[in-house]
């Protein structure tokens, strides 16, 4: 019995009228039985809730079923209807778009009853705001009898039939009003608005006559108005009282032909209620239609480049002709000469009243200022000065053209010089042209700063059409308090003309405050895997950057509360629609996402499951937040993390994070038979967007020769190809990198690196990274990201005099040639035992083309008063060198080219003398000298691998430490890369005397400075020291140790 019942109130939502009556009356009917027959109390009590709920449907649906009725006005104009249920969270957000300037616009629920009409002068509480300019006349809120009964000679009888029935044509103007948009669209819908059989009038103003579509007289002075705003439409109550002037200027919209007319000026007062008062600083005609009447919004931009002038003219006409259309025109600022010289006010609204294409191939429109002794247009082909010419003495005027005398403010203009001189054209359409409808209501959040470039925290929508056809996505912005109060202190003095000026100087239309109230626009995407019939994941719908995939439709940036994204939707394919803001001023808002169609829509929010991102701005104190799939964490680059690319020394000193990828069930492993992996996304996001970044993910592994040591995961230098897993590639400005990793298809630790291209590059940013694995196989994979600390954290850091080898070797060092491959193999392979120098072939420093490898041995003494854990840190020290000097590897900009830098190669590129011959060096500590030294450490490239005891042993690794005598200089000789080098921890134990720091270098001939051309890398430029320990050690100074 209850599936029965569900089943006719599923349908009596589906469906219109009687056939949607009558199933309300038997689902009401069904769970009256059922309550009845229910064997518990909650059943019973469940039962009659929905009975009582399907009565109140059924009686919203009897009144819905006359004739005299705004759902009959609806089914007349054949207006679409959305089916579908808004869920109770969307219903809230509806509810908190009620309350408005201290006003409650509640959701039009059923049409109002006759009573509300009747009884006492009804006057509404609500405040209505004046400007400057409309204060100085003001005169006090008068009823239209009241305003009409000096000037008009007629008795109140006739008086009252005239406040509602126009005489001839409709001539609306407005006087010393700020709403020249407002009146532009009553002026542009007239045609439709005007009582008739057609008007859309009797679904917007009570009361009314619905047969004629003619406004009737509220004997209490009370009007009701269906108005469309913040998500549906809504109750506008209004009094009839108008305000009233000192003279004989108007603060209201009035009618020349008819000035007793008043349902203008009544509709006029109701908008303006919702818009905050007669002082609001201004619309556009396409956002005003939208609430006055609920016609679609379009706005186009005529100075684009892109815009199609005889696309739009065959589109807008054929529109125009079939009432679908109305059409509106906006300026763009002018400067007072301009205005002059065209005849056009600047940032003013203008109505179409016609549009005609002649025989010819002329097109022109008939289009009318508002202002009641507004400018004409006086360019070429203007009509204006034709219009006080008769027809047979002029021939710009003939009588099949313009039968009429055209009235006063009003002109023809040819439609090439609309182009050309107007800045939008404001199109808003007939919803009819559509038979479904859907609208998802949703509040936004706005992102932190860092992700504003990004799109990981937008609102997103995945849509899928059952048929090939338009559909038309609209977004529309909610109305907000905090708004108005910004577009009231935003505005300036730009506006040139006093007509359209208040006499503070304030700006009455949008443009000067558009900055201040921000821009949106939509984007619309075809998924990936809409290609692929396996791909089912929702997850993957979600976008995070702008050029992430396949754009189908990327929106204008417009500073109206609505903006339009038309596009031809193929069958079957799934698009993912996001929303995308720049500079909106406010936390938070709520917008209404509108899609219009011919054919049945499958829409759903894509969900976000991202967490709110930390507030931390730093890598070493960053608090990751953690969710089955997302990850996210804050930080920054900082005088000590912006380490640079991979060429730069201080690359290891970049922000790093230990990424975790755990299984949570067993399908989270890779599956052979279906190959199974963990797509993971990295999105590495900044609000600098002049900053080239990147972001690299690699195997966190001690055995990686980029590692900084066993266990830390932190990467000291350049990432060989083999330990980088996936990377954002080139670095790029924009604010934003996003890395794609398919590779990732089996639990693990992973090292991520932020990075910018130059070192110094200060900023914050926000690292997410998000398993794309919402619905599929892997839907048991979860990941952690936490910050892996700096090498130095918790650390003291003690400085090392700088180490500087200097040798001289025989021969003026005119030599010239240069040695090729790895310098530091060849030391490695000639060098054994205790000799101290070797012979090798290639190009020289000094002499005729033969090279003499000399060691050089260096030592310091390094002293505990109680046992510490240190490691030492050797660099490059960076040459001083000019900014002239076109070798420099120094920057002082922001400019280096993302692109002119590959940042992982098995030889990154260096910037070097190209004649100068590298040096290989090799550090160790050691205790003790002579026979009785024992080696305690050796540094290797970034850290090198192998273990050692602390007690002078080594294991594995590269390097074979010996203990006691024997000729062991152990460890290879290696250059000093941009990663540097660094020992694995050891203790320094005072029990044991002295503990040498001894560094080697062999090699460095080539094109050096000074005699014998020595130096070379490493050389002449020197080497940075550093002993991290856990608590102070003293250093001695450097010796000279003959070998």
């Amino acid at each position: 019995m209850e599936a029965e019942a569900k089943t006719r109130e599923a349908l009596a939502a589906r469906t219109q009228g009687k056939e949607a009556l009558d199933h309300a009356i038997a689902a009401a009917e069904i769970y009256m039985r059922a309550a009845g027959e229910a064997s518990s109390t909650a059943e019973k009590s469940r039962f009659k809730k929905k009975c009582g709920d399907m009565i109140s449907m059924a009686e919203r649906l009897k009144i819905s079923t006359r004739t005299d009725s705004v759902a009959a006005v609806e089914k007349r104009l054949k207006l679409p209807r959305s089916s579908r249920q808004v869920p109770t969270g969307e219903k809230n957000i509806l509810l908190r778009g009620s309350r408005l300037h201290g006003n409650l616009f509640p959701p039009w629920e059923s049409d109002p009853d006759e009573k509300e009409f009747n009884g006492p002068p009804f006057i509404d509480p609500s405040e209505f705001s004046l400007s400057e300019r409309q204060s100085e006349v003001f005169a006090g809120w008068k009823r239209p009898l009241e305003l009409n009964r000096k000037e008009s000679q007629l008795d109140e009888p006739q008086t009252r039939g005239r406040l509602m029935e126009s005489i001839g044509d409709y001539d609306l103007v407005q006087d010393i009003t700020t709403d020249c948009s407002v009146v532009a669209s009553l002026c542009a819908s007239i045609k439709h608005l005007k009582p008739g059989p057609t008007s859309i009038l009797p679904a917007l103003m009570f009361p009314i006559n619905f047969e004629t579509g003619q406004p009737e007289i509220s004997t209490s002075g009370k009007y009701i108005f269906r108005m469309y705003f913040n998500g549906c439409f809504r109750k506008v109550v209004i009094d009839d009282r108008l305000p009233s002037s000192s003279n004989n200027r108007t603060l209201y919209v009035v009618d020349r032909q008819n000035p007793d007319l008043a349902w203008p000026a009544l509709v006029e007062k109701a908008y303006l209620k919702v818009r905050g008062g007669y002082d609001f600083p201004g619309s556009n005609s396409g956002t005003d239609l939208w609430v006055l009447t609920g016609w679609i919004p379009q706005q186009i931009f005529l100075q684009s480049d892109d815009v199609d002038g005889d696309q739009i003219w065959r589109r807008v006409k054929k529109g125009y002709d079939y009432e679908d259309v109305v059409v509106t025109l906006g300026t763009g600022r002018l400067s007072p000469d301009e205005e002059e010289i065209l005849g056009l006010a600047g940032e003013h609204d203008y109505a179409v009243l016609d549009i005609s294409e002649d025989a010819s191939g002329n097109r022109r429109l008939l289009v009318k200022n508002p202002w009641c002794d507004g400018l004409v247009w006086k360019g070429v082909g203007s009509s204006s000065a034709a219009a006080a010419t008769s027809a047979e003495t002029s021939p710009s005027l003939l009588p099949e053209e313009h039968p009429t005398k055209l009235k006063p403010g009003t002109f023809w203009i040819s439609f090439d010089d609309v182009v050309q001189n107007f800045e939008s054209l404001y199109l808003n359409w007939n919803p009819s042209l559509f038979t479904e409808r859907q609208d998802h209501h949703f509040a936004w959040q706005l992102p932190e700063p860092n992700m504003i470039h990004s799109f990981a925290h937008n609102p997103q929508y995945s849509m899928t059409a059952q048929a090939d056809g338009s559909v038309w996505i609209l977004l529309s912005r909610h109305f907000q308090d905090a708004e108005l109060d910004i577009a009231r202190g935003g505005n300036s003095s730009s506006s040139n003309n006093s007509s359209n000026e208040s006499s503070s100087g304030r700006s009455t239309t949008l443009a000067a405050v558009s900055n201040k109230l921000g821009f949106m626009s939509l984007y619309i995407f075809a998924s990936a895997a809409s290609t692929n019939p396996h791909h089912h994941r929702h997850g993957s719908d979600r976008i995070l950057l702008p050029d992430d995939r396949s754009v189908v439709y990327r929106g204008p940036f417009v500073d109206s509360p609505q903006t339009l994204a038309p596009f031809e939707a193929r069958k079957g394919t799934r698009y993912t629609v996001v929303v995308a803001s720049q500079d909106l001023p406010l936390p938070r808002y709520s917008f209404t996402l509108s899609f219009f169609s011919r054919s049945a829509l499958t829409v759903h929010a894509v969900a976000d499951a991202s967490p709110s991102p930390s507030s931390s701005t730093s890598a070493a104190s960053a608090s990751a937040h953690h969710s089955s799939h997302v990850a996210e964490v804050s930080s920054a680059w900082t005088r000590r993390t912006a380490g640079g690319n991979a060429a730069s020394p201080t690359y290891g000193a970049n922000p790093q994070f230990r990424l975790r990828l755990s299984s949570t069930s067993p399908s989270t492993t890779t599956n052979t038979s279906t190959n199974t992996t963990v797509p993971i996304s990295i999105l590495l996001a900044t609000a600098r967007d002049d900053l080239p970044v990147r972001v690299d993910l690699v195997w966190s592994s001690s055995s990686s020769s980029s590692s900084s040591g066993p266990g830390t995961g932190r990467v000291a230098g350049p990432v060989p190809q083999r330990d980088l897993v996936a990377s954002s590639g080139e670095y790029r400005r924009g604010g934003c990198a996003l890395a794609r990793c398919a590779r990732a298809d089996r639990p693990g630790v992973y090292t991520v690196v932020c990075s910018t291209f130059d070192p110094g590059q200060l900023g914050g940013f926000t690292l997410r990274v998000s398993c794309d694995d919402d619905g599929g196989s892997v839907v048991g994979t979860a990941l952690a990201l936490e910050p892996i600390p700096p090498d130095a954290a918790g650390r003291l850091r003690v400085r090392v005099p700088d180490l500087v080898f200097s040798h001289s070797g025989s021969g003026s060092g005119s030599g010239s040639g240069s040695s090729s491959g790895n310098f530091s193999s060849v030391i490695n392979s000639i060098v054994g035992g205790n000799t101290d120098a070797r012979s090798s072939s290639g190009g020289g420093g000094g002499g005729g083309g033969q090279e003499t490898a000399t060691r050089l041995t260096r030592r310091i003494p390094i002293y505990a008063t109680r046992l510490t854990r240190a490691t030492v840190v050797v660099t490059r020290r960076r040459r001083q060198q000019s900014r002239d000097d076109p070798t420099s590897n120094r920057t002082n900009t922001m400019t280096s080219p993302p692109h002119s830098y590959d940042h992982h190669n098995d030889r990154p590129r260096q910037r070097r003398n190209p004649t100068a011959a590298a040096a290989a060096v090799r550090i160790r500590l050691v205790y003790g000298s002579g026979p009785n030294r024992a080696i305690l450490a050796v540094a290797a490239a970034g850290g090198g691998s192998g273990d050692y005891d602390g007690d002078g042993h080594y294991h594995g690794g590269t390097a074979r430490a010996t203990h006691g005598s024997g000729g062991g200089w152990s460890g290879e000789f290696r250059e000093v890369g941009p990663g540097g080098l660094r020992t694995p921890e050891f203790d320094v134990e005072p029990r044991r005397g002295v503990l040498w720091l001894v560094a080697e270098q062999i090699g460095g001939g080539g094109a050096g400075e000074g005699e014998g051309g020595g130096g070379g890398e490493g050389g002449e430029d020197g080497l940075q020291v550093e002993i991290l320990c856990d608590v102070p050690v003293q250093v001695g100074a450097w010796e000279v140790v003959d070998v």
